[in-house]
């Protein structure tokens, strides 16, 4: 009987354990509770108990990489911050497409106050990377609505899918943008400016946004540094922010019909 407790408890422990051995760096199997975060995060933004007004806060930072050190300290600062909805980070989560830097920065991110929401970048989709992120966050592609304000979060990774003209996908951008009259923020992890970006594609892209007359912002990452312009010279505003290395982050302030004020908050070592 004894013996029978003793292998009883060893195959638990063995099958309890499993979640944590990694048999193999590009295995893509995510634990139940670490998959679908986008989902979860934008339940939880529903369910946050918005104030009233249409007045959107948030934070807007870049490629989190291997930058772990300072992903903890951006979110020490973020945590320190009032009167945020969300924080919105453009893509390169992993530097490898590998599921153990994206539970490495999940683990650090998910002890913000705030939920979290993500778009893929083009070192995500190395390797298997692709698979893993459709599984740890879930679609490539979403919109969601948050306080009168329309968020479409898109794959802008041309590169990496050999420049087929397929991504971006502007049949379904078009579809979100038509199917609005909010006012809409569109957020990508490679600009159109970028040689990243199916060149094929730039000026489709860029008309699609131009027909969206309630569109106030396109946000990006993948360049690791600050810039803003219209690069179009039709009105509509390009911005691109720090990745984590940079200890520095954006917060943005949206209200009114195109109104908004963009913030820069130096933290940690730069601080």
């Amino acid at each position: 009987m004894r013996q029978s407790y003793l292998l009883s408890g060893a195959l638990a422990l063995f099958l309890a354990s499993c979640q944590l051995v990694e048999f193999s760096p590009n295995q893509t199997y995510v634990p139940v509770a670490e998959r679908n975060l986008t989902s979860r995060n934008l339940r939880q933004l529903a369910t946050a108990g918005p104030s009233l007004g249409d007045t959107v806060r948030f934070v807007f930072v870049g490629d989190t990489q291997r930058f772990y050190d300072e992903t903890e300290q951006f979110v020490a600062s973020v945590n320190q911050q009032r009167g945020i909805d969300f924080v919105l980070v453009a893509g390169d989560i992993s530097d490898f497409g590998l599921l153990r830097e994206f539970r490495w920065v999940n683990q650090r991110l998910q002890r913000l106050r705030v939920p979290y929401l993500t778009v893929i970048g083009n070192h995500d989709v190395v390797g298997n990377g692709r698979a893993v992120y459709q599984q740890v966050y879930g679609p490539l592609n979403y919109s969601f609505l948050y306080k009168g304000t329309r968020f479409v979060c898109l794959d802008t990774n041309g590169r990496e899918y050999g420049f087929g003209r397929q991504v971006p996908d502007l049949a379904w951008l078009r579809r979100q943008l038509a199917d609005t009259a909010a006012r809409t923020v569109v957020v990508s992890h490679v600009p159109p400016t970028d040689e990243d970006f199916d060149p094929a594609l730039v000026q489709g892209y860029a008309a699609t946004l131009r027909a969206c007359p309630n569109l106030v912002l396109h946000l990006s990452g993948h360049v690791h540094r600050y810039t803003a312009a219209q690069p179009f010279h039709d009105g509509i505003t390009y911005l691109t922010t720090y990745s984590l290395e940079k200890h520095r982050y954006h917060i943005l302030t949206m209200w009114g019909h195109r109104q908004f004020r963009l913030e820069t908050v130096v933290y940690g070592a730069e601080s």
